[in-house]
Formats: C-alpha cells, sequence, structure tokens
C-alpha cells in the first residue's frame, strides 16, 4: 500500500509540470496587457515599465515559466496583479467556500442519484424505472447556467424562498448545490442503475433469493457492495469535476469561490492568480483520484495494490 502511495505522488511531479505549462501558455496567448489593465489607460510609458519589471512580465515567457516553476515547488505561487495580496493568501480566502459548496453538491447528489439508480434497477421496464431515466437524461442535458438562473427566477424572485445570491447562511448555499449537484445525480443514477442490473443478473444472487433472503437484503447486503466499484469511480471522478464546475455555478449565484475568483482574474489578466486557482484545482483532482483508488480496496479486499 506504502509502495503504491509513494509510486502516485511521484507520477503527481510530471502532471503538475504539464499543468503549469499549458496554463502559463494559455494565458499569455490571451489578447491584452495586464500591466495596461492595471496601470489604467492613460498610464504612462515609465509607469508600465516599471509594472512590467516588478511583476516580471518584461522577461522572455521561457524566463517567466522557469522562474515560476522554481517558485512553486517552494511554496510561492506570486503576488496577485490586482490586489497585490499573495496568491495563497488569496486561494486559501476562496477555496474554502468551493469546497463547502462542492461538499453540499455531492451530497445531493449521492442523496438523489443512488437510491434513484437502486430503485430504477430492482423495478426495471417499469413507469417508475422509465421516469428515472427520464429524469436523469433531463439532469444530464440540462445547461448548468440555466438552471441556476431558473431556479433564482422561481425559487428567489418569484417565492422568496432562498435568497438570490451571494453567502451567509446555509440558505444561500441550498439554491448552488442543488444546481450544481443536478447533473451529477443525474450520471450517478444511470451509473448505479447499469451497476447493479448487472450485479443482480449474477448466480449469486438468484442463489440468495432462492434460499428465501428478503428483498432488500439481497439487495443492500449482497448486490449493493458488489455494484459499489464503478459508482466510487464516477463519484470521485464527478466529485474533482464539481469542483472546476463551479465555475459557472459560482458566478450565476455570485458565490465567493475560486471559481469567482478565476473568472474575475481571468478578466483582469491576473496571471498569478489564474496559474494558481488552476494549479489547486488540479492537485485536488489528484488526490481525489487517489483516495478513490484506496476505497476500492476497502470495499472489496480480493483488490491488492502491488
Amino acid at each position: 500500500m506504502t509502495t503504491y502511495i509513494l509510486r502516485r505522488l511521484l507520477i503527481v511531479v510530471p502532471t503538475l509540470l504539464g499543468v503549469l505549462l499549458a496554463v502559463f501558455l494559455m494565458v499569455r496567448l490571451a489578447p491584452g496587457d495586464p500591466a495596461q489593465l492595471l496601470a489604467g489607460e492613460f498610464a504612462t510609458p515609465e509607469t508600465l515599465a516599471d509594472i512590467r519589471e516588478r511583476f516580471g512580465l518584461d522577461q522572455p515567457w521561457y524566463a517567466q515559466l522557469g522562474i515560476y516553476i522554481v517558485n512553486v515547488f517552494q511554496g510561492d505561487l506570486g503576488e496577485s496583479v490586482r490586489t497585490r495580496q499573495p496568491v495563497t493568501h488569496e486561494l486559501a480566502n476562496f477555496f474554502p467556500n468551493t469546497l463547502k459548496l462542492t461538499l453540499a453538491a455531492m451530497l445531493v447528489a449521492l442523496l438523489i442519484g443512488i437510491p434513484a439508480g437502486i430503485i430504477s434497477a430492482i423495478r426495471p421496464g417499469t413507469a417508475i424505472d422509465l421516469l428515472v431515466m427520464l429524469g436523469a437524461l433531463i439532469g444530464v442535458s440540462m445547461p448548468v447556467f440555466w438552471f441556476g438562473l431558473m431556479a433564482i427566477l422561481i425559487f428567489s424572485v418569484q417565492l422568496g424562498w432562498f435568497p438570490v445570491a451571494g453567502t451567509g447562511t446555509i440558505w444561500h448555499l441550498v439554491l448552488p448545490a442543488i444546481t450544481l449537484g443536478t447533473s451529477t445525480a443525474a450520471i450517478l443514477a444511470r451509473m448505479t442503475r447499469s451497476a447493479m442490473l448487472e450485479v443482480l443478473s449474477q448466480d449469486y444472487i438468484r442463489t440468495a433469493r432462492a434460499k428465501g433472503l428478503a428483498g432488500r437484503v439481497v439487495v443492500f447486503k449482497h448486490a449493493m457492495r458488489n455494484a459499489l466499484i464503478p459508482v466510487v469511480t464516477i463519484t470521485g471522478l464527478q466529485f474533482g469535476g464539481l469542483l472546476e464546475g463551479a465555475v459557472i455555478t459560482e458566478t450565476v449565484f455570485a458565490w465567493p469561490g475560486i471559481g469567482r475568483l478565476l473568472v474575475d482574474s481571468i478578466l483582469a489578466r491576473d496571471y498569478p492568480v489564474v496559474q494558481g486557482a488552476v494549479l489547486l484545482i488540479a492537485v485536488a483532482f489528484i488526490l481525489i483520484n487517489l483516495v478513490v483508488d484506496l476505497l476500492y480496496g476497502v470495499i472489496d479486499p480480493r483488490i491488492r495494490y502491488d
């Protein structure tokens, strides 16, 4: 187990280097001058030159990349062009809100998706099964931004049940979490149904039923555990995807998280914050995948890490 974890962690280094290179090049290929945005429209050439020198923008791109990589591995993500605050400070202020939203959205997805998939699998071909699959199809197909705007219009503007945007109370979290978790719930429902149908057709399930075991015992004790591995896999991938997908949801609901910070930083050409935010999301995604791989051994003791 320890050897496996160390080997996976070693793979993180080239992966992060690839992410750093891709983001570094993409933000610099975009049009616009961050020094001009920071100094203002009527800034003098001397002021622009001072800003470029301070943030290293006057150096060739490969020199900037080398300096940035060295600083990252020393724990220095640079300084925000807009706020003049360390990028680590900016991320520390915004990431907890994104994590809170992502966990709430995943909870919504699990509470809806897995039970719906199980019910659909044990009643295949029935009206309930068709209704669940129709709902899953709608959930997967529906754009997140449209669903968020409709949720605001109906439940905030017309009914007044929840706040329109922002944060502060648990009620501010409800609509963003439902909006972000709906598509994931649909994916989990379809995956759970598929995995359960495959397991329920196995010989040992028929044997358990032939012994007279209750239906709920067969489903939850024998079938569910064996169907969990693909469900756990897709859950881990979707959790990482929620961190990325929070960009749209946070923008729609004015939620102060990494996604909104990333959008504002892109518009302001704040290179250090953009690079730091993407790097943080990449690290979180990698660690989530590692945790998912380790959970396989907990679910199925037959799995060994060589």
